[in-house]
């Protein structure tokens, strides 16, 4: 009879191999040196190996170094109650939030008694700044006002190696292209995260009244209804290094209206429970911030025309009414 026994592949040699290793030498020397994406995919090769590429250790490593904010006491204390770990962050907040639509058949969440920031700013590629802050999210100033978050302290200045030139055009450029910022809020209750930034700079403009550069990442946060915005304000002189002034976040509708902070907590909470979450694509995240921008434009202009129109309704009102006024004192 011919021989019908095939030879075993490849992915059992090696899962063969890999079994007759000891535990602590494949997580010492092999599982330690790969990536979140490599290791997620050697957890599918077998039991074993999901045992071990699930470990929290290795999981914590990445998070930290891709984020070192998370190195803070109060993200490690908030991280630590979630199923998970550091896997579920990394999960959550290493793709980028794509889309949630706000017609939901769920009832909105009850606000959380607090949401974590976690914030790191790159320049080309190397982490120089990490803050956590918390938010008081249930207090009556922050419901009621506008959303908008503050990662640096009052005349606080982040240096940089950007030199101001007088080719403007040229270190705009260089700001939007080298300067990468990431912005992670963290819901204990709710045990979720989402990144709310879109890593790379979708825009970088003067400020048309203070004439500071400001560096803009976008989220869309609700289909062409709200986006998330992390604004990044540098100074400094001509022939000095650029600096930065100021890094805050504020969500705003297509209508230019900040939103509150109750909606926006809402928003947020959706958001991390059933936005969708994609690969990080800087080529979309422009295009969609684009099309956010012409639309709040368009609602812009059709406002004021129609604020335009009804004065001018009211002026003329104002006008006939006093003519018939003249008219019935005999004027």
């Amino acid at each position: 009879m011919p021989d019908t026994t095939s030879p075993p592949s490849e992915t059992t040699q090696n899962t063969s191999i890999l079994a007759t290793l000891h535990p602590d030498i494949i997580h010492a020397h092999i599982l330690t040196r790969l990536d979140a994406a490599t290791l997620a995919s050697a957890a599918s090769v077998s039991s074993l190996m999901h045992r071990l590429c699930t470990q929290e250790d290795l999981w914590r490593q990445i998070c930290t170094a891709t984020w070192p904010s998370l190195h803070d006491p109060i993200a490690r204390r908030v991280i630590s109650t979630i199923p998970g770990g550091h896997r579920s962050i990394y999960s959550d907040a290493f793709p980028s939030l794509y889309h949630l639509s706000l017609h939901s058949r769920l009832p909105p969440p009850p606000p959380p008694e607090d949401l974590i920031s976690a914030v790191d700013i790159y320049y080309l590629g190397r982490p120089v700044f990490s803050r956590v802050k918390r938010i008081e999210t249930q207090k009556n100033c922050f419901l009621s006002s506008p959303l908008w978050v503050d990662a640096l302290e009052p005349n606080e200045m982040i240096p940089t190696t950007v030199k101001f030139t007088r080719k403007e055009e040229k270190w705009l450029k260089q700001l939007e292209e080298s300067l990468t910022v990431s912005w992670i809020m963290l819901e204990p209750r709710g045990k979720r995260a989402a990144n709310v930034s879109s890593r790379r700079a979708v825009l970088a403009r003067r400020h048309w009244l203070t004439r500071e550069v400001e560096v803009v990442y976008a989220a869309e946060m609700a289909r062409e209804r709200v986006q998330c915005v992390v604004k990044v304000t540098c100074g400094g002189k001509v022939g000095g290094e650029v600096h930065v002034t100021g890094v805050n976040l504020v969500m705003e509708d297509t209508e230019g209206r900040q939103v509150s902070g109750k909606e926006g907590v809402a928003i947020l909470q959706r958001a991390m429970e059933c936005g969708v979450r994609k690969r990080v694509d800087n080529v979309r995240d422009k295009e969609r911030f684009q099309k956010f921008t012409c639309l709040m434009k368009e609602r812009r202009e059709r406002k004021f025309r129609r604020e335009e129109a009804r004065d001018l309704l009211s002026t003329l009102f104002a006008f006939l009414a006093f003519l018939f006024f003249c008219f019935l004192a005999g004027f």
